[in-house]
């Protein structure tokens, strides 16, 4: 052991003088030999490599100041285009418009989440949704029909607008049907909401009464779902009280809120159906065989107005399920004193022969052209075209809707036979 962790202490002369001539070389190197700039100076190649030559930095400045002022030129040249769209920074996706509103997306967790805090933030009551879903249908709603919306609703705690929950019973329970009932209908309710508000202290009407009116919407689209009609007139009335100047007094903004209306319902319902008859009568003959489907008000106008202008023809009254409300129309156009027929849709390929013309009520009319109108609506007009029949829309301006809708599954309202289906 002693022999190995023992070494000898004396070094031999050819070893001191190696040492010698390392230690002379050293300041040699840092002293005699030139300096190169690292910039030029290149690592020796490994074998079978071939050398790159790299850039200056001068050349790389100027590169990257070049490139800096093509962006600026660019920059200047669209903004002399006149050119208002921002490019969206690298590695930023530009997020398109919603193709569908949230109102037809329940069956994502998120959207139904976020309207149930907004239906609590508004303290109003949901209804209780069906257990058994069709699932093809599972982005709109299926409430249980048995349950009653007010049944939530507290003396203390509501803050609905009692002529709000009147109207909104009176939609779910369909006493108040077709669009312009609808209409006439809400746009007189907030006359009287209007003739009961009154503005607190440290508020303005025009900011105060639309947050107001919201949970009321919001209410009545959960007894049933707003129309086009109504989402039109709910549009021009926000509009109107935003632009209410806030040294206004009340009483002069309430008439002039209550001349808006008034005026609204008086150019885009009743004198709009007068055109409408009027212009509807002249394509009416004597002989001819009108063929209606279900129950509108504006058909009915012109149907009656025609026959009291001496004109000789004959109705046929098509219905069908859920709601069969062609028997209400039937009823009233006996009554005027109009012969009439009554038939179910079913049986409407036997008698399209005899008809000469088709006249339809609308629900909406698209941006596409589309006509939007009770279920069955479609088929009558395929029948018809297939008989060579021609099929007239009765349709007012108000009705007019900048969607674009090409089926009626995506946005469309459940009726009560869903609950039949439900129940086998």
């Amino acid at each position: 052991m002693a022999d190995v962790a023992e070494k000898p202490k004396h070094t031999s002369t050819s070893e001191k003088k190696s040492k010698k001539s390392k230690k002379e070389k050293k300041p040699k190197d840092k002293h005699n030999v030139p300096h190169e700039p690292k910039t030029t100076s290149a690592a020796p190649a490994a074998e079978g490599e071939s050398e790159v030559p790299q850039k200056s930095k001068s050349e790389l400045k100027a590169e990257r100041r070049a490139k800096q002022e093509a962006q600026r030129a660019a920059k200047a040249k669209k903004a002399g285009e006149g050119s208002t769209t921002k490019t969206p920074p690298e590695g930023v996706s530009q997020k398109a418009p919603p193709r569908v509103s949230a109102d037809h997306q329940l069956d994502d967790p998120k959207v139904l989440k976020r309207r149930n805090k907004r239906f609590e933030k508004q303290k109003i009551p949901q209804r209780v949704e069906h257990q058994k879903k069709v699932s093809l249908f599972s982005h709109l709603d299926q409430y249980e029909r048995q349950m009653p919306l007010t049944k939530a609703l507290g003396f203390g705690s509501c803050e609905i607008h009692p002529a709000i929950i009147k109207l909104g019973l009176q939609y779910a329970e369909g006493i108040i049907c077709g669009s312009n009932a609808r209409c006439i209908a809400l746009m007189n309710t907030f006359k009287r909401v209007i003739q009961d508000y009154s503005t607190p202290d440290d508020k303005e009407l025009s900011r105060d009464l639309e947050s107001r009116i919201k949970p009321y919407i919001s209410f009545l689209n959960q007894c049933r779902p707003k129309s086009v009609s109504m989402g039109n007139a709910i549009k021009n009335l926000k509009m109107q009280i935003t632009h209410i100047p806030s040294d206004m007094s009340d009483t002069k903004a309430k008439e002039e809120l209550y001349t808006f209306i008034d005026k609204y319902l008086n150019e885009k319902i009743f004198l709009a159906g007068e055109v409408i008859k009027n212009y509807a009568i002249t394509k009416i003959k004597d002989g001819d065989v009108i063929l209606v489907y279900g129950c509108s008000s504006l058909l009915r106008k012109v149907l009656c107005d025609a026959h009291n202008s001496d004109k000789k023809f004959r109705v046929v009254v098509v219905d069908s399920r859920p709601k069969m409300e062609g028997r209400e129309g039937l009823r009233r156009l006996v009554n005027h004193g109009i012969r009439c027929s009554y038939i179910l849709i079913n049986a409407l390929s036997y008698m399209m022969p005899e008809v000469t013309k088709v006249f339809l009520g609308a629900h909406a009319l698209l941006a596409n052209g589309y006509v939007m109108s009770r279920v069955g609506s479609s088929h009558v007009a395929m029948v018809a075209k297939s008989y060579n029949v021609p099929v007239l829309v009765c349709c007012e301006t108000y009705k007019f809707c900048e969607r674009a809708q090409t089926d009626s599954f995506v946005a469309n309202e459940l009726g009560r036979c869903m609950c039949c289906c439900f129940n086998l």
